[in-house]
C-alpha cells in the first residue's frame, strides 16, 4: 500500500502484541515511527471509544483499514480491536474497510458458550460464541448489524476461493504468527478450547514450543492423560507429557501433564475437548484450582462452566448447558455469512 501511488498511507495502528507482533500477551509495542516507511505507528491496545476516535482524528486518516489475522476464538483480542476501531471510526466520522482473511480453523460452525454481557471485557465484548466460526469481515458485518449503537460506513473486501470447510493450510498460504504464542495453524486448532487453562493454576503451555497443545502442573502424572484418553473424544489422542516452561507459569520447573495430538481435524471439537480436560484435571489432581480472580468466567463468558465443573458435572453435561443460547447465536450469525 505504501508503494502504491494511488494510496495515501498516512498512519499505522498496532493492536495487542504490537504492529510487528513482538509483545507478549497483555503488552504492545507503544508509539514509534516505522523505520522502513517513516510512518507513525500508533498504539491502540486498551484504547476504545472517544480516546481511540481522537487518535484516528489526530492521525489525519479518512479511512481505517483492518487487515489482521484472527485465530477463530472469542478471546483472541484482535476481533475486539476490530469492534473498538469500528466504534471509534463511527465517532470520528471515518470510513472503515475490512480486508478479509481465512478463519484458520474453518468457518463450519459456531461452538461453545455465548458470552453474557455482565462479563464483557477485552477478551469478549459482546455475546458471540467461544469459537465463532466466522471471518473478520463476517464479524464486522455482525458487529455493525447487531452491536454498534452507531453503525460505521463499512466496506468488506471478500476473499476469492475460500470455502467454509477449509483449514488454513488448504491454500498453501504462509502462516505468519499473529502473536508470539500462536506460532502455527496447529496452535489455532486447539486454542479456542485450551485457552481456558489461562483461568486455572495449570500451565497452558506458554514458554514452550507448543503453547496450548501442552498443558500441565507440578504434581500431575500419567493419570490425567489416561482419564482424558478414556473419554474417547473424537479426533484427538492425549499423551502423557513433561515439560519445563521458559517463562510464564512454572518457569524453569519440570511439570507433568498432557500433549494434545489431533488425528482427525474434521471430527475434533476444540471447545468440548477443552471442557473435558478441565473436568478430568480436576478429578485426577488434588491441586487443581481456578485463578483467584475467576478469570475463567471472563473466558467462558459466564459463571456456569465453573460452577458446573465444581459441582461435579461431566463434560457432556457442561456442554449441554449452553446449547439453547448457542442455537440462538447460530441463527443470528447465519444472516452475516459471506461464504459457503
Amino acid at each position: 500500500m505504501h508503494a502504491d501511488d494511488r494510496v495515501n498511507l498516512t498512519a499505522v495502528f498496532g493492536p495487542e502484541h504490537g504492529f510487528r507482533g513482538t509483545a507478549q500477551a497483555g503488552g504492545s509495542e507503544g508509539r514509534y515511527d516505522d523505520p522502513a516507511t517513516g510512518l507513525p505507528v500508533y498504539d491502540t491496545y486498551l484504547k476504545s471509544g472517544q480516546p481511540l476516535a481522537d487518535i484516528f482524528t489526530a492521525s489525519g486518516v479518512d479511512t481505517v483499514v483492518f487487515d489482521i489475522q484472527d485465530a477463530g476464538a472469542r478471546f483472541y483480542t484482535y476481533i475486539w480491536t476490530l469492534f473498538d476501531c469500528m466504534e471509534a471510526a463511527a465517532l470520528a466520522g471515518k470510513r472503515f474497510v475490512v480486508l478479509d482473511r481465512p478463519n484458520p480453523v474453518t468457518g463450519r460452525a459456531a461452538q461453545g458458550p455465548v458470552l453474557h454481557m455482565e462479563f464483557s471485557t477485552f477478551v469478549g465484548r459482546r455475546p458471540i460464541s467461544q469459537a465463532h466460526g466466522m471471518t473478520v469481515a463476517e464479524l464486522a458485518r455482525l458487529f455493525n448489524g447487531e452491536f454498534l449503537t452507531t453503525p460505521v460506513p463499512l466496506e468488506t473486501v471478500r476473499m476469492s476461493g475460500w470455502k467454509r470447510s477449509s483449514f488454513y493450510d488448504a491454500w498453501g498460504l504462509p502462516w505468519v504468527p499473529p502473536s508470539p504464542n500462536m506460532p502455527t495453524p496447529d496452535t489455532a486448532l486447539v486454542y479456542s478450547g485450551t485457552c481456558l487453562f489461562e483461568g486455572t493454576n495449570l500451565s497452558e503451555g506458554r514458554g514452550t514450543t507448543r503453547p496450548f497443545e501442552l498443558l500441565g502442573a507440578e504434581g500431575i502424572d500419567r493419570r490425567w492423560a489416561e482419564a482424558a484418553e478414556a473419554l474417547g473424544l473424537p479426533g484427538v489422542h492425549f499423551r502423557e507429557a513433561y515439560f519445563a516452561p521458559t517463562f510464564s507459569k512454572f518457569q524453569g520447573k519440570t511439570v507433568g501433564g498432557v500433549q494434545i495430538h489431533i488425528h482427525d481435524r474434521a471430527a475434533y471439537d476444540p471447545v468440548r475437548t477443552g471442557i473435558a480436560l478441565l473436568v478430568t484435571a480436576k478429578k485426577v489432581w488434588s491441586g487443581f484450582a481456578w485463578r483467584p480472580d475467576n478469570w475463567i468466567d471472563k473466558l467462558t463468558g459466564n459463571t456456569r462452566v465453573r460452577t458446573l465443573i465444581d459441582a461435579g458435572a461431566s463434560a457432556d453435561e457442561v456442554v449441554a448447558d449452553w446449547q439453547q443460547e448457542l442455537s440462538a447465536f447460530r441463527r443470528t450469525r447465519r444472516e452475516y455469512l459471506l461464504y459457503t
